[in-house]
């Protein structure tokens, strides 16, 4: 068949941190006026894989494209797990989410948790005046002195606490602490999992009360998923020129995803042969690819298989784009013949990890 760009269905989470940013201030087409938290622009979390929206393969799911066409979706040398590998967010932080962690690929199986942990990585796409997040343990902070914090919910006495700025990334190593909000709205790039251990005395889903039994071993869960020595700072990205009108810039980077912005004036091309998400957060773009074009509306994401080859962006733009990488190929190599050296290029990330 010809391929094309894919649109997917979009889970909505409503969590009790949520609120209407995704709508009024990111521009996100949502029908309706309740609270929001959470939007999966592509997702194959197990029991809530997206399907797809448009054109031949119109009713199927992303795990069934996954199946049945997988070199054509992920590239002839792709081995990777059985399931679509990069879930993306769109995420409303209009309360504060909870402490909490997600366990890396070693406990997650030894605990038998998932086929694989859980790193992330947050682009600030809008942020109130003074919003900061919380994120890593602080240094010499030892798990009895962390447990009586978050009892205490004293956490800025054993958390680093970040202020947030539009346009810089915050890469998140499993197995790190973290939280963030209020008053952000941010796009989140993770490793395919829906598993997490949080802090919080309420509940996620709806703020309900825990009782005193349940969140101690909540805590307790938390703490057994942590890593201490994880540490992560902002990061502006760092930028190459594609030519006069084309600014790239290297949002974040690891073994698992790499997340690129591209900001063009007068069109823009990209070759690829691994599947790339491409999200739109700024205003409305024409996608052209060999056999047709399609537009791609603000706080909208289309897919793009492997067997496209390459797209073709009109005009003036704005996009995140993600994938996974060959870190040498595409990310070391172009940064380090724009004149970056390895030190900076590792700050982006885990790069040279498996």
């Amino acid at each position: 068949m010809q391929w094309y760009p894919l649109k997917l269905s979009t889970p909505l989470a409503r969590q009790c941190f949520g609120g209407e940013r995704l709508r009024t201030r990111l521009g996100k087409a949502i029908d309706t006026q309740k609270r929001v938290a959470e939007a999966w622009e592509v997702s194959d979390v197990e029991g809530a894989s997206a399907r797809i929206e448009n054109g031949e393969l119109a009713g199927l799911s992303l795990h069934d494209v996954v199946e049945q066409h997988k070199e054509a979706l992920m590239g002839p040398h792709w081995q990777g797990p059985p399931h679509f590998p990069l879930l993306y967010k769109f995420i409303d932080g209009t309360g504060m989410l909870p402490v909490h962690v997600h366990a890396d690929d070693d406990t997650a199986r030894r605990q038998g948790i998932w086929h694989h942990g859980k790193t992330e990585a947050w682009h600030i796409l809008w942020c109130e005046p003074g919003a900061t997040l919380l994120l890593g343990v602080k240094a010499g902070v030892t798990h009895e002195r962390l447990r009586e914090a978050l009892l205490a919910q004293d956490y800025d006495t054993v958390m680093h606490r970040y202020s947030l700025r539009p346009g810089d990334t915050f890469y998140v190593p499993a197995g790190t602490l973290h939280s963030f909000g209020p008053g952000v709205v941010l796009g989140e790039i993770q490793q395919t999992a829906d598993i997490l251990e949080q802090a919080m005395p309420w509940e996620m889903a709806d703020g309900a009360p825990l009782s005193q039994e349940q969140w101690e071993a909540n805590i307790e869960a938390t703490l057994g998923q942590l890593n201490l020595d994880q540490q992560s700072q902002p990061h502006p990205g760092l930028v190459i020129h594609d030519g006069e009108h084309i600014e790239r810039r290297f949002c974040c980077a690891g073994p698992w995803f790499a997340m690129e912005r591209i900001v063009f004036t007068r069109g823009y091309r990209r070759s690829f042969d691994r599947a790339v998400l491409l999200s739109n957060p700024d205003a409305p773009i024409t996608v052209r690819w060999a056999n047709g074009e399609t537009q791609l509306p603000r706080a909208e994401s289309l897919l793009l298989p492997a067997a496209l080859g390459e797209i073709e962006l009109v005009g003036k733009g704005d996009v995140l784009m993600h994938y996974e990488p060959d870190l040498e190929h595409d990310v070391v190599a172009p940064l380090m013949a724009a004149g970056y050296s390895q030190h900076e290029i590792e700050q982006l990330g885990d790069i040279g990890v498996r």
